[in-house]
């Protein structure tokens, strides 16, 4: 397996040749609206994925954390969109990435304005996002947190809000998963051919992203359990900086103009 470095390289290359959540099985899932669907460890341990929840329309617990954001709001990994929609639906500028040509379609279809783009590619407002969110388990993406607060960082205003979920637990593990349903499961354990490909993914909680991030200039500002679920608000370090105040409009009617075609490169969630 890549290390998760050379995983984050071939993001910005454009050497992987399939992104694991662009394609099938996970793009069926969001087409139909339902799993089951898991990440699937080479231990045979299964994470289940909560397509289910994530077609929806946003719940409460997702509105309170919608109700903390700053600004202009870039959701990393916005799957079908729910967060986004909401957002929109009550005038707020917000702006959905994702991988999936599905997740992005069912996003646009649903009100809501997304990009097929990973979070390592070029984006549109850089510097400018008032908050970023990273929910949804999107913490794993590209399995190097590092790396992706990194990114994250120079997407946000000098002092902007991120905001993401934690699992609920203390764990701090990097791995390599794949995406399987049910029927690719064997008997014997293992994982028929019609499954995704591995790829690497992390999982954190609080306890691991509070020292991750603080390592790499981030400070806490809140952190708060709601509906079995865990979450933490981080602010990037405040500097001076030469970037353009925040124009939510701007940052969200230019995403278009730059668009990717279908053929471009996509490897996170």
């Amino acid at each position: 397996m890549n290390t998760a470095h050379e995983a984050i390289a071939q993001h910005t290359t454009g050497r992987t040749a399939v992104a694991p959540w662009a394609a099938d099985p996970y793009a069926d899932a969001l087409r139909a609206g339902r799993g089951p669907l898991f990440l699937r460890r080479t231990d045979g341990w299964l994470l289940p994925l909560e397509v289910e929840r994530w077609c929806a329309r946003a719940d409460a617990v997702d509105r309170e954390v919608l109700t903390r954001c700053e600004g202009a709001v870039l959701d990393v990994g916005c799957g079908p969109g729910r967060l986004v929609v909401e957002l929109a639906a009550s005038g707020r500028a917000a702006l959905g990435i994702d991988v999936s040509e599905a997740a992005v379609d069912r996003t646009n279809r649903r009100g809501g304005q997304a990009l097929r783009r990973s979070v390592f590619e070029p984006l549109p407002g850089e510097g400018r996002w008032g908050t970023v969110l990273l929910l949804d388990g999107n913490l794993g993406i590209g399995g190097d947190p590092p790396a992706l607060l990194g990114r994250l960082a120079r997407l946000l205003l000098p002092g902007g809000l991120l905001i993401a979920e934690t699992v609920p637990v203390d764990v701090d593990e990097l791995a390599s998963v794949r995406i399987v349903r049910t029927a690719d499961l064997t008997g014997a354990g293992g994982v028929r051919g019609t499954a995704g490909a591995p790829f690497p993914w992390a999982r954190l909680g609080t306890p691991a992203l509070l020292r991750c991030a603080r390592a790499r200039g981030w400070h806490a500002v809140g952190q708060w359990a709601a509906g079995g679920r865990a979450f933490v608000a981080l602010r990037s370090r405040s500097t001076s900086s030469s970037a353009e105040p925040p124009n939510s409009t701007a940052v969200i009617s230019n995403h278009l103009a730059a668009k990717p075609s279908p053929d471009s490169p996509a490897t996170d969630r």
